[in-house]
């Protein structure tokens, strides 16, 4: 019998774990609807999942939803009513999905499975806390949840010990360390929900010249971590924006236009915030560690994405070990429900074994055969080179060798935001171009975005200041100084976004301006065929590292099928495309022919 696990309404996704509670199937419906953070209910990903898996209606013994509709509609109607009628439009743009939907979950569920069992309803929290303690590799631990708000939490801290969790206390709406970096995301004219990324990599641009006035205006913050927030500079309870004019007047303006010019007051705007946010985690994490005696960390929610902060929790050495939820933000909740389901409702007995976690490098989505790839070439008459599993890596390594840009396709799809080789765009690290030819030509997106690398785990310890398991690329360490550049000259007086482009060490594609850089650690055990690309990159140059950024444009989801690889490719300046054995090479690609079919999709509008 198996277990689904469903998020929907927000980073929708549907999970599947077997009799022995292993995940068999994670995935996000945004990765089939090909609509990035769809709202619906996850209708393709659940078939997805069923299909993969083969399971049947008649199969399942649980299906849990991961937060509490009734319990979430209540803060949405004290919030109304606390602040009435000062929220009258918002209250009324989300009435319609409220009651046509989200408020029937159980009949919605119960008819789109065609199922007449169980249904669960976990607090979202308490998903959040399942899904970073049960796949841990910890028999007991610290929780702690980040995010924007649940039902009414926004921040809980507990304790996971064998099958079960205890939350021990909480943070509720509208205090909230999520929608405080989300008002500034908002501000400096990012997409909420969606830009927090962006607003990350843009810190180190700055300076932290705002940060006493938000914790002198915004926010109050205890030692132990515990905040408040003062409601007169936002807008999220009420209105349709995050932040209002108090906000903009305190701030030295309004929020900027989106895709206008990113001006300095932005980067020190991002800095700022950065810094308030490491600052409140560390005190929570100092906090936790002495209230629980636990020796190990696990986190999960929004806020656990932000792997500056995270790499700063084990820099400082407060616990002895950490683990991150890969899907930290609520794609992962439909993961957590479905342990809670496990462990929680129906006290199974749990078992850690080793070291390593028992979420598979989050490799837990769709794979396609190398037939049904070779099928879906010839279908289409699409020129391609097929190679046997040595060649095609070596292959692979002497094109990014050479500068090129490669697409890679290889194996099952990962759950989570981050791409981590299995739906993955390649460049060499070495290039001082490549940065800016990635972000420009191939993402489509601001050139001040970092890339991350990907590193051999064996040579982590060469190349960064750390020496640390950094598989999901959730912890951010600094390039090792004897491989940073120092910047001379002229250089030195540069400042803000002109930093991009200058060589500060011999891996200047992935090295950020202040020397830092967002880790993957590649093993060879959850992912060989990875590990020998960058080996065999690394036997040619001398580099075990290369550059890893997701499979897709700037406004689209990373990529599930090779028909999306496909198409992806061509619209956009990649020079090869790798999908499992066959190579296709962008210059030996007919030119689209007008009005055929889904192929007229290459360019751009």
């Amino acid at each position: 019998m198996y277990i689904l696990g469903i998020s929907a309404f927000y980073h929708d996704s549907a999970v599947a774990l077997n009799k022995d509670g292993r995940i068999i199937y994670a995935a996000q419906e945004e990765r089939f609807s090909r609509k990035k953070h769809d709202h619906r209910f996850p209708e393709k990903a659940l078939e997805n999942c069923l299909i993969y898996t083969g399971i049947k209606p008649e199969d399942i013994s649980l299906v849990a939803f991961y937060d509490k509709p009734f319990l979430k509609f209540e803060r949405l109607l004290e919030t109304y009513l606390m602040y009435a009628p000062a929220g009258i439009r918002s209250f009324i743009k989300a009435m319609p999905l409220w009651m046509r939907e989200k408020l029937w979950m159980k009949d919605l569920i119960a008819k789109r499975l065609n199922y007449s069992g169980k249904i669960i309803f976990p607090e979202h929290h308490e998903s959040h806390a399942a899904s970073a303690f049960f796949p841990s590799p910890f028999d007991e631990a610290a929780i702690l949840t980040i995010d924007g708000v649940g039902e009414w939490a926004t921040t809980t801290y507990g304790v996971g010990k064998g099958n079960d969790i205890k939350i021990h206390a909480e943070i509720r709406f509208p205090h909230s360390l999520g929608l405080l970096y989300s008002a500034f995301t908002y501000h400096t004219g990012f997409r909420v929900n969606s830009g927090e990324y962006k607003l990350m990599g843009l810190a180190p641009y700055g300076k932290p010249v705002y940060k006493e006035k938000i914790y002198k205006h915004l926010i109050d913050v205890k030692d132990d971590g515990s905040f408040s927030m003062n409601m007169k500079y936002f807008d999220y309870c009420a209105g349709l924006t995050m932040t209002n004019k108090r906000f903009s007047d305190l701030f030295d303006g309004p929020p900027r236009e989106p895709e206008s010019k990113i001006a300095q007051r932005e980067m020190d705007l991002a800095r700022s915030v950065q810094d308030v946010t490491e600052e409140i985690v560390l005190k929570m994490a100092r906090y936790i560690r002495k209230e629980t005696g636990q020796k190990n960390l696990v986190l999960a929610g929004g806020v656990a994405l932000n792997c500056v902060a995270n790499g700063k929790i084990l820099q400082e050495k407060i616990f002895d070990d950490i683990w991150i939820q890969p899907a930290a933000g609520d794609a992962g909740g439909a993961l957590g429900a479905a342990l809670a389901g496990y462990y929680l409702y129906q006290k199974n007995e749990r078992t850690v074994t080793g070291n390593s976690d028992s979420q598979s490098g989050s490799y837990l989505g769709s794979h396609f055969t190398n037939e049904e790839i070779e099928t879906f070439l010839n279908t289409n008459s699409i020129p391609y080179q097929k190679l046997s599993d040595s060649a095609v890596i070596e292959k692979a390594a002497d094109l990014i060798a050479d500068e090129k840009v490669v697409g890679w396709f290889s194996g099952r799809m990962e759950f989570g935001p981050r791409a981590l080789g299995g739906r993955s765009i390649l460049g060499d690290a070495r290039s001082p171009k490549m940065q800016s030819t990635m972000n420009l030509n191939i993402k489509f997106r601001e050139s001040f975005r970092p890339f991350a690398p990907s590193v051999l785990r064996e040579k982590t310890a060469e190349w960064f200041e750390m020496d640390y398991d950094s598989p999901y690329m959730l912890l951010v360490a600094d390039v090792k100084k004897e491989k940073q550049k120092e910047i001379t000259g002229e250089q030195k007086d540069l400042f803000g976004i002109d930093l991009v482009n200058q060589v500060r060490s011999e891996i200047p594609a992935v090295t950020h301006v202040d020397y830092s850089a967002r880790i993957q650690t590649v093993h060879k055990e959850t992912n060989p065929r990875y590990h020998a690309l960058i080996e065999a990159f690394y036997q040619k140059t001398g580099c075990p590292i290369i550059i890893n950024t997701s499979f897709n444009v700037r406004g689209e989801p990373i990529i599930c099928s090779p028909e999306d690889a496909f198409r992806c490719f061509m619209r956009t300046k990649m020079d090869y495309l790798v999908l499992e054995n066959y190579i296709i090479d962008k210059s030996l690609q007919p030119e689209p022919k007008e009005g055929s079919g889904w192929m007229k999709e290459y360019q751009l509008d």
